[in-house]
Formats: C-alpha cells, sequence, structure tokens
C-alpha cells in the first residue's frame, strides 16, 4: 500500500494563482521521502491539502490509503505532524504537553519514553516550556508527533533549531522509524541533511513535480558530474593529465601539485582513470565526490519559469505553528498561516 499518493491534484487561489499544478505524486510505505522546492513552489500547499486544512480545487489525494477530505479522522488517528515554528503552551511542561496530545488523540503513551527518544532530559521535560530554547522545542515538538506510534510522520523542517549532535540524532531516529515501517514525508531547506536520510526525494517548482526518484537516479537523469582525485608519490615526466579525458565518459581532467582530478559524466569510468593513473605512478590516496543534491535542486529550479522546471516567485511558507490541535495530529490548534492562502 501506498503511503501517499495524488492524482492530478491541484490548488487555485482566487482567479489567477495556482499553487499547486495537476500533481501526481506517490509516496511508498516505510520509505524516507524529502519533499523539496523553493519559497512559493506548491509544497505547504499540498501538505495542507494532505491533512485536510485546505481543499483541492481539482485532483485527488489519498493518505495510507484514505481519501484526504472524505475521511480525515481515520486518517489523523495515523498521523504524526511536525510543524515548522511549533507553537507550545508558555505554562505546560514538556511532560504536560506529550500527556495532553496522548489524551487528545485517546491512545496509551509513555511521555519519558518518547521524550527519552527526542533527547529531552528528565529535568528540562518537567520544566514549563516558556524556558525552552528553539532546539528544546524543537525536540519536544518532534516527540508530541510520535505520539500514537504513527504510520506516517509529515514533518516540515525538522532539523530546524537543532545542533549538529540534534540533527545526527534526528537523523538517526528517522531511520529508526523507517525501519519499523513508519513512513516519513519531510520538508526541508537544508538539503545536505536531506540527502543524509532519504530514499527518495521530490522537487517540485512553480507548482509542479520537475523531478522524483532517488538522488543516484536524479543525478543520471541530469547527467550530473562526479570527481576522482588521486594523490600520488609524483607527476612522471611525459605524463600529462589532461590526455585523461580522452577516456570514455571523461569530461576533463587535470594536475595541481601531487593530486590529480578528473570529472567524470559517467561515474563508470572513474575506475579506468585511477587505472590509468596507477599506470603511470604510485597512488597514495583517492578521494571521490559526487554531485551534490543542492547542485541537483538547483539544475530542476533555476531555469526560466515557462519550461516547467522554473519557479514563480513568493513564499508558500510552511504549515502553520499552530496547525494540529484542530487536526488531532499533535498539540496545536488548526490554522494555516500558507502565505498563498492568506493573500488569495
Amino acid at each position: 500500500m501506498t503511503a501517499i499518493e495524488t492524482r492530478g491534484l491541484t490548488k487555485r487561489f482566487g482567479d489567477e494563482v495556482v499553487a499547486v499544478d495537476s500533481l501526481d505524486l506517490t509516496v511508498e510505505s516505510g520509505e524516507i521521502f524529502g519533499f523539496l522546492g523553493p519559497n512559493g513552489a506548491g509544497k505547504s500547499t499540498t501538505i495542507n491539502v494532505l491533512l485536510d486544512f485546505i481543499r483541492p480545487s481539482e485532483g485527488t489525494a489519498e493518505v495510507l490509503g484514505h481519501d484526504a477530505q472524505r475521511e480525515t479522522r481515520a486518517i489523523r488517528e495515523r498521523v504524526g505532524v511536525l510543524p515548522e515554528g511549533a507553537t507550545l503552551y508558555d505554562r505546560l511542561t514538556g511532560r504536560e504537553h506529550v500527556e495532553w496530545v496522548a489524551r487528545t488523540k485517546e491512545v496509551d503513551a509513555d511521555p519519558d519514553a518518547i521524550l527519552d527518544r527526542v533527547g529531552l532530559g528528565p529535568d528540562d521535560r518537567q520544566r514549563r516550556t516558556g524556558g525552552y530554547s528553539k532546539g528544546m522545542s524543537q525536540r519536544l515538538a518532534l516527540g508530541m508527533a510520535l505520539v500514537g506510534d504513527p504510520d506516517l510522520l509529515i514533518l516540515d523542517e525538522p532539523s530546524s533549531g537543532l545542533d549538529p549532535n540534534g540533527i545526527q540524532e534526528m537523523r538517526d531516529l528517522l531511520r529508526d522509524e523507517a525501519d519499523r515501517g513508519t513512513t516519513v514525508f519531510f520538508s526541508s531547506h537544508i538539503l545536505p541533511q536531506v540527502e543524509a536520510v532519504c530514499d527518495r526525494v521530490g522537487i517540485m517548482s512553480d507548482g509542479r513535480l520537475v523531478a522524483e526518484d532517488t538522488i543516484a537516479g536524479l543525478r543520471e537523469s541530469t547527467g550530473g558530474s562526479s570527481e576522482i582525485t588521486a594523490t600520488v608519490d609524483a607527476l612522471p615526466d611525459g605524463f600529462d593529465p589532461a590526455t585523461l579525458a580522452d577516456l570514455a565518459g571523461v569530461e576533463r581532467a587535470s594536475a595541481e601539485g601531487t593530486d590529480v582530478t578528473a570529472v567524470c559524466s559517467d561515474p563508470g569510468a572513474k575506475m579506468e582513470v585511477l587505472k590509468r593513473i596507477d599506470d603511470e605512478t604510485t597512488v597514495r590516496d583517492i578521494r571521490s565526490e559526487e554531485t551534490s543534491l543542492e547542485d541537483l535542486f538547483n539544475r530542476y529550479t533555476a531555469a526560466d519559469p515557462g519550461d516547467g522546471t522554473g519557479f514563480a516567485e513568493g513564499d508558500d511558507g510552511g504549515i502553520d505553528a499552530n496547525g494540529a490541535n484542530e487536526s488531532g495530529t499533535d498539540g496545536t490548534d488548526g490554522t494555516t498561516d500558507d502565505a498563498e492562502e492568506v493573500t488569495a
């Protein structure tokens, strides 16, 4: 069963703004899926439709096999949501927030076990959240999304406010959830974090899904280059590194000091490069670098708006920080501040 599936999903605001345009998106159960795009691309509008905060103009959306507009209660019982900038209640402790969400969702939960998972210590969880740092608030909000052992986690900028240790812990937690069969669907602007944890990504631009694949698949489809650098004892007389470009799949090659670098359009050409260098001199070290997700993202989103890969100016914001009390998915209150919505 797919966790999320949309077909022809379209959302218009007024006569002029098409926030989401004929979106066909499939997210498989148990995968970690990164949902990317520049501001104004339609990410938050899509998520708000999936959570039935807003209704589509056309098309369909299913979440965990349920119609996103007709079976919202069944969906909300099985989904955990971390909105960007989630608002906490200053007078409640961290533990009381988790207890409140458990009561709201009518589930049994062990608040201390949940807060242990997100790294909120025994002393901190007993404090009122009005004194929390942004990182502590983010850890608590993630814990609130975990209440009820959801089948699907929808996370908007989950690493916001976290320090490097917190980001690593968050990535480990998401992998653990996926290993248990939970589907993780998250939006983020921190592309290295997406690259480190996602099984697949989808890239939105100007309301359209312009790419959906593994990162390796995106590299292959865009012809993304990769680099191989070999550190050698010494460059022998008569060896011209530029001749490595004669090998199939090698775009160019050069040397700086004892480092010989080849840029390859075909990752399979790296081995041939190393063999050729090793025939000439002793290789002491090897470094390899693939096209980053950031480079791939820019290729898909920095083109002209009219060619299907560009983006329009604007800001489609995030899931509202007060977006889940009404939904029952975590501890906040169900409104939305998606910029496209409030300006429509």
